[in-house]
C-alpha cells in the first residue's frame, strides 16, 4: 500500500506545477500585435511569473520525503519486469566506460592544435584554455548565425540560453535574430523531409563538449579582437579538426588508461550477476578494438572477452541499426586487421566489425522484447531500437544529478 504521506507529497508537487503552468498560460494569452512586448518580457508579466515560480519553489524546498521512502531507490514511471529480458546489450563509451574531465581537455587541445598548425588559425588560439561546464550536451548550434542555444521539444527557444562566444544575448537580441520565439522545422530539421536547408546542428554527444568549447572560445576570440570570420566555416573547421584527431586520441588514452577512465569496481560484479541469472551479454560500440580492449582490461580484467557472448567494434552506429547491406567482418587480433571470409555465425570470444542489426538478430535469434540495450546517445543508440525493433532500452545520462531533495522533483 502506498504511503499516504508520499501520496500527499506527490499531490502537492502536482498542484504547484499546475498553478505555475496556469499562470504561464494566462500571461501567454496576448494579442499577436503585442508579441514583441510579450517576448521581450514586460515588467508586469515577468514579475508575476517570477513571483509564481519562486513561491512554488519555496514550497517544494520546505517539503521533504516521507521517512519510509529510500532516496537511493530506483523510481520508474512505468512498470518494468526485468525477468522478461533474456539478453543485455551495452555500448562502451560513456556506458561501460566513464571518462574523466582529462579526456575532454585532451580532445580540446588536440583539436586546437589542428586549427593552429594545419588550418593556420591565429597562434593566440593555441593559448585559449578549455572551460569545463561552459557548454552542456543537448544544445543546438545555429551554423548560419553562429549561436549556441537551447531549444525545447516544441522548438521553442529557451531565453537566457542563447550565446555568441561567451556573450549571452538579451531577449531583444534573440527576437531580432529570429523574429519569433521558436525555430521553424525546415530551418532546424530540414533534412527530415529531404530538404538540405537545415542550419541547426544538435550537439547531443558527450564527445561534443570539447568541440562546443572550442567553437565558443574561437568565436569569442574573433569577436573580441574584431577579426572577420564566417560562422559556418568556423564550425566545420572545428568539427573536422576534432574528428580528425580521434586516432591520435585513442593512442594516447590506450597508453595511460588510468588518467582518462574512471575506475568502476562494481562493473564486473554486475555483469557476472547477469551471467549467473542465465542472461546473454553483448557489446556494440563505434570505437576501435585496441581502444576498447585497453579500457576493458582496466575496468573488468584481461578475460573480459569471455564475459560477452557477442562483441562488435567499429559498428558505425546509427548505420548499424538501419542499414542492411554491410556484412560482419571478423577482426584478427594478432594481425590487428579484419579478415575477408564470410561470417555465418557470431561466436563467443571473437571480435567482429561493422555488420547490421538485422544480421545480428538472424544469427542469434535475439528479437523484440527479449533484449534490453544500454547506451548514452538517445538517437544513435536507443531511438531506432525502440521505435523499429521493439527492444527495451536504458539511457545512461550522467548529467542527471539524482538528489533526494523535494526541489529536484519539481
Amino acid at each position: 500500500m502506498a504511503d499516504v504521506r508520499l501520496l500527499r507529497f506527490c499531490h502537492l508537487i502536482f498542484d504547484l506545477r499546475c498553478k505555475f503552468l496556469s499562470d504561464v498560460r494566462l500571461k501567454l494569452k496576448t494579442p499577436s500585435n503585442n508579441l514583441h512586448r510579450c517576448y521581450g518580457r514586460s515588467t508586469s508579466s515577468a514579475s508575476t511569473l517570477w513571483s509564481a515560480y519562486k513561491a512554488a519553489k519555496t514550497k517544494c524546498e520546505e517539503a521533504s520525503l516521507p521517512p519510509s521512502v529510500n532516496p537511493n531507490s530506483v523510481f520508474a514511471c512505468n512498470g518494468l519486469d526485468l525477468s522478461k529480458f533474456e539478453v543485455y546489450g551495452f555500448d562502451y563509451d560513456y556506458t561501460l566506460a566513464c571518462y574523466k574531465e582529462t579526456l575532454h581537455n585532451l580532445i580540446y587541445d588536440l583539436g586546437k592544435d589542428v586549427l593552429v598548425s594545419k588550418l593556420k588559425y591565429p597562434k593566440a588560439v593555441g593559448d585559449l584554455p578549455y572551460i569545463p561546464g561552459f557548454a552542456v550536451r543537448g544544445l543546438h548550434y545555429d551554423i548560419r548565425k553562429g549561436l549556441f542555444l537551447k531549444v525545447d521539444s516544441y522548438r521553442q527557444i529557451q531565453l537566457g540560453t542563447v550565446y555568441k562566444g561567451h556573450k549571452a544575448l538579451s531577449d531583444q537580441e534573440v527576437f531580432e535574430a529570429y523574429g519569433q520565439p521558436y525555430i521553424p522545422i525546415n530551418y532546424m530539421e530540414g533534412n527530415v523531409h529531404g530538404d538540405k536547408t537545415a542550419k541547426m546542428q544538435h550537439l547531443n554527444d558527450l564527445f561534443s563538449l570539447p568541440e562546443m568549447g572550442l567553437v565558443s572560445n574561437v568565436t569569442e576570440y574573433f569577436e573580441s579582437h574584431n577579426i572577420p570570420y564566417h560562422a559556418e566555416i568556423l564550425f566545420w573547421d572545428v568539427r573536422n579538426a576534432v574528428q580528425s584527431i580521434h586516432p591520435v586520441m585513442h593512442g594516447i588514452v590506450e597508453k595511460n588508461v588510468e588518467k582518462y577512465i574512471r575506475e568502476n569496481r562494481d562493473l564486473r560484479l554486475f555483469l557476472e550477476r547477469l551471467i549467473k541469472g542465465n542472461k546473454k551479454l553483448f557489446l556494440i560500440t563505434n570505437s576501435p578494438y585496441t581502444f576498447v580492449n585497453e579500457g576493458m582490461n582496466f575496468l573488468i580484467g584481461h578475460d573480459w572477452k569471455e564475459i560477452f557472448d557477442v562483441i562488435v567494434v567499429q559498428a558505425r552506429k546509427p548505420k548499424f541499426f538501419n542499414d542492411n547491406m554491410r556484412p560482419f567482418r571478423l577482426y584478427d587480433r594478432d594481425m590487428e586487421t579484419q579478415t575477408w571470409e564470410r561470417v555465418t555465425k557470431l561466436e563467443k570470444g571473437k571480435i567482429y566489425q561493422e555488420g547490421t542489426l538485422s544480421q545480428l538478430q538472424a544469427m542469434t535469434g535475439w528479437l523484440h522484447q527479449k533484449v534490453l540495450y544500454f547506451g548514452d546517445h538517445v538517437y544513435s543508440d536507443l531511438a531506432d531500437l525502440t521505435l523499429h525493433f521493439g527492444w527495451g532500452t536504458g539511457a545512461i545520462i550522467y548529467e542527471l544529478d539524482v538528489r533526494s531533495t523535494a526541489c529536484s522533483l519539481f
